[in-house]
């Protein structure tokens, strides 16, 4: 059996630099910032005791049929840069690596009410995050039942390669295959069980990427006819092909195009991560090159409140794994995204320790959701600063 190294482990939520494919460690080139990491870590510790405070008896967090915020707040103890904490709740992390054992389904999912892919994904990081190979047929388990959500449509249709959430709500999105891609990523260790397994099957990547070019509004790369090269959303992407939840803009010319926003412009670069894209390749240039130009913790750009914590956890997660320790915006000025987004979330916390959004879309009225992404969030931060 094999065992994932604590390196190893501490380092997954930051995810892996397209450098990684060389071994070279995410850090920041500029000194450490030891008083802003000591801030750090006190948001992260008050944040971790309010979740802490807040498990229910039967060792979830928020809902029970939804194991993918438990997982989340898992994540967010495993990640405790002090340690302290994840000592100090070590019963509580327990109880909630319990109640997800529990949510395991025998076709290999871990969920509840719905959500099949979203909660199975995220709950394997969070098995992942523990380091105990009693997880480890879970996990084996939980990539073949992701692999099996994967849309097998025929390369013609542009939802072809892409994963939705699963169960009743089978439409693939970006937001869902990027989940499912980073379970598969950092579990590939156990890929050569497919070989092994005559039952098993490995992802169709080629596929898979090739509906990630197909939510990206670049007309070289994306075969759709809706795809724009505008100056405003070229390079970013949309939810799925041919929608964006930021909706149409007008063009100068009469025409219309679909908006690209944040969000899901740090979904496409982590998708193209995970998918092990070359960081030369024009795609990966097109979105970062989208991101520096639309550079903001005010809002997710083209979106407003809407998602905004997630935003932020992406944002960390994608920058951090890209290796870019500075952005440079379209004025041309170069910021210290890592040092932004820390004093960002610092001033947001809550008095009591939580994160919540006024905007209530995508569940960020939820303190639990939201606190997990501030928190992991800050970790990720932390590690980089």
């Amino acid at each position: 059996m094999k065992k994932l190294s604590l390196i190893l482990c501490s380092a997954l939520m930051f995810a892996i630099p397209f450098s990684a494919l060389s071994a070279e460690k995410i850090v920041s080139k500029s000194k450490p910032d030891l008083s802003l990491k000591l801030e750090l870590e006190n948001a992260i510790g008050k944040g971790l005791t309010w979740l802490a405070a807040k498990q229910q008896p039967g060792g979830f967090w928020a809902q029970a049929e939804y194991p993918a915020l438990t997982g989340l707040v898992l994540t967010s103890f495993q990640g405790d840069p002090s340690k302290f904490y994840k000592n100090k709740y070590e019963q509580n992390i327990k109880n909630g690596y319990d109640f997800l054992v529990k949510s395991a389904k025998p076709d290999g999912g871990i969920y509840g009410k719905d959500l099949a892919n979203y909660n199975t994904s995220i709950s394997m990081m969070a098995l992942l995050m523990a380091n105990n190979p009693a997880y480890e047929p879970l996990l084996k388990k939980g990539r073949q039942f992701i692999v099996g959500l994967q849309d097998n449509l025929g390369e013609g249709d542009p939802l072809d390669g892409g994963i939705g959430y699963g169960g009743t709500y089978k439409h693939s999105d970006l937001a869902n295959t990027t989940f499912a891609l980073e379970a598969l990523y950092y579990t590939r260790y156990l890929k050569s069980d497919v070989g092994n397994d005559p039952e098993a099957k490995d992802l169709n990547w080629k596929a898979a990427i090739q509906f990630i070019s197909r939510t990206q509004n670049l007309k070289a790369s994306n075969d759709q006819k809706w795809a724009s090269d505008d100056p405003a959303n070229k390079g970013g992407f949309v939810y799925f092909p041919a929608d964006s939840k930021a909706g149409e803009q007008k063009l100068p010319d009469g025409n219309s195009a679909l908006r690209s926003y944040g969000s899901m412009s740090y979904a496409g670069l982590l998708s193209f991560i995970y998918a092990q894209v070359d960081r030369g390749d024009p795609r990966v240039k097109g979105v970062i090159e989208w991101l520096s130009k639309n550079y903001t913790l005010d809002e997710n750009p083209g979106m407003g409140q809407d998602g905004l914590y997630y935003y932020y956890h992406t944002m960390a997660k994608a920058l951090s794994a890209a290796g870019i320790d500075t952005l440079t915006t379209k004025d041309g000025k170069k910021v210290n995204w890592r040092q932004d987004l820390a004093k960002r979330l610092l001033d947001l916390q809550n008095p009591d320790g939580s994160w919540v959004n006024k905007n209530g879309r995508w569940w960020e009225r939820d303190p639990h959701l939201v606190t997990s992404y501030a928190t992991i969030t800050l970790e990720i931060l932390h590690r980089g600063l």
